[in-house]
């Protein structure tokens, strides 16, 4: 299975591919600040692909449980000069996690090669036809209602199947729009509206999402139901992440959206060469 994303292409079935997270917001939940600076920012990207990042996904607005909305103009004063010196010294990959078509617009114009949507289960229509004539790739995330509210939203008939059908019709409707099936990711949104026990039955069932035909990304890195399961702290969350995703990787996933890059990078590639013997 191949991703496309822009002028960047993902052979998955030989390799899963790591989606290194840079959040420069002053609020994210697990590094909220540490790289607000440019500069810092900037350092942090040049680690995360020395590490194995094969994408550098970027955010200008927490999307924390409980964090509040903010502008674009905010959004992209926060992002803009990160992708601009990223693009001089750099042909990584470079999502940008948003929902807001007019920051998808000026980020694709930037050099930007895909757009990371958490409002995936309602994309709206105007990013989609601005990915699509970017020829841009996008990853549709499931969520219930916002950040602000969406632990509050975490009872389900039937998680897995109530996420499949809503996922795969935001599939249906972004090659609607004219988005190459090669060019969308969809992730089933661990910790955007679950409890601890619909995130470990979505990950469980991962399979299941495979079968919609386009790859899944899959976003567990330092997430509270693995605190809520190990009793631990955020920056204490990492052996947890990495039995989280090698389990994903078992069940489907290709790509892997993290923080800690050089650690989940060497588990799954051990977890690959096992399971297909290369």
């Amino acid at each position: 299975m191949v991703f496309k994303a822009g002028n960047k292409y993902f052979d998955l079935d030989k390799k899963p591919v790591i989606m290194g997270i840079l959040n420069v917001t002053p609020d994210s939940f697990s590094d909220g600040g540490k790289f607000s600076d440019p500069a810092a920012a900037l350092q942090r990207c040049a680690q995360m692909i020395k590490e194995g990042a094969g994408i550098i996904d970027i955010g200008g607005e927490s999307s924390r449980p409980g964090s509040e909305r903010i502008s674009s103009q905010v959004e992209l004063e926060r992002i803009i000069p990160v992708i601009r010196e990223l693009r001089k010294t750099s042909d990584i990959c470079i999502s940008v996690d948003t929902y807001k078509p007019d920051v998808a617009a000026i980020v694709l114009e930037e050099g930007a090669d895909m757009i990371n949507n958490i409002c995936g289960t309602d994309p709206d229509e105007e990013l989609l036809r601005i990915v699509a004539g970017h020829s841009a790739g996008l990853c549709l995330m499931h969520m219930r209602g916002t950040p602000e509210n969406m632990q509050d939203f975490t009872s389900y008939d039937d998680i897995v199947e109530e996420i499949l059908t809503g996922l795969r019709k935001s599939y249906e409707r972004a090659l609607e729009a004219g988005i190459d099936k090669t060019s969308v990711v969809l992730d089933p949104g661990i910790g955007f509206g679950k409890s601890i026990e619909g995130n470990l039955k979505l990950l469980k069932d991962l399979s299941a999402f495979t079968e919609i035909g386009c790859p899944v990304l899959i976003g567990t890195s330092r997430k509270s139901f693995i605190g809520g399961i190990l009793g631990n702290t955020t920056g204490e969350r990492l052996s947890g992440t990495l039995s989280a995703n090698v389990i994903a990787f078992l069940r489907g996933a290709r790509l892997f959206r993290v923080h800690d890059v050089k650690e989940n990078y060497e588990s799954l590639e051990v977890a690959r060469r096992i399971v297909m013997q290369e």
